[in-house]
């Protein structure tokens, strides 16, 4: 089984790992990941409440998979660590209708979101909490920078209530982590962050083995 790092030091080597992971897989990652992972994320946009002219912040926005499916009307900002996943995802948002008025991507730590506080009305985070080193810190940082009354989802795996399977889950994350996720994040890293009422929980994906959190944002 494999703790999640603690220090400084451990967190910076997990963060250049994770870096190098997703950089060497910007080329296969639409057709290795999305058969499996499209119907979730599909499902998160869709229950998003966006209204004409929201800002949306994605967290984690990969090679831009999600882009496609926004609404025209909304302002997307975009973020990720790998820049080669960065530019697939500029090449997909050339595409859309007025994507580069609408469409801002940036290359940004998700421990260290460079934005103001309440920045977005939305902020969004597909299959990313498995690869960060301290999920914690990217929801508190996902908090901050969405405005009150604003909406927060996550859509991820997350560690199995089932005894054994969890075991299962906990015992293969270090060969996992080589692909760039764990297996073992519990839920609870999401619904007990401070500042969030959860709203939903919805299972995605194949045998629903991922999930949907659904929360907002507290506060006047």
């Amino acid at each position: 089984m494999s703790r999640y790092p603690t220090t400084a030091a451990e967190i910076a080597v997990d963060s250049r790992r994770v870096e190098r992971v997703y950089a060497a897989l910007a080329r296969v990652y639409d057709g290795f990941f999305d058969w499996a992972l499209g119907p979730g994320r599909r499902h998160s946009v869709a229950r998003l409440p966006v209204e004409d002219g929201d800002r949306v912040l994605e967290v984690g926005v990969g090679t831009g998979l999600s882009l496609p499916l926004y609404p025209d009307h909304a302002r997307i900002t975009g973020i990720d660590i790998s820049d080669p996943m960065l530019e697939k995802a500029r090449d997909r948002a050339r595409g859309l209708p007025q994507g580069p008025e609408r469409v801002q991507l940036l290359q940004m730590d998700a421990r260290r979101l460079d934005f103001p506080d309440d920045s977005f009305d939305h902020v969004l985070a597909p299959y990313v909490l498995s690869v960060v080193p301290d999920p914690e810190v990217v929801m508190s940082e996902m908090v901050r920078v969405c405005r009150p009354g604003g909406t927060v989802m996550v859509t991820n795996h997350f560690l199995s209530r089932s005894p054994l399977l969890g075991f299962v889950e906990k015992r293969f994350t270090p060969l996992s982590q080589w692909i760039g996720f764990r297996l073992d994040l519990p839920i609870e890293r999401v619904t007990e962050t401070s500042g969030l009422q959860v709203e939903q929980v919805d299972r995605v994906n194949m045998f629903g083995l991922w999930r949907m959190v659904l929360a907002r944002k507290t506060g006047s």
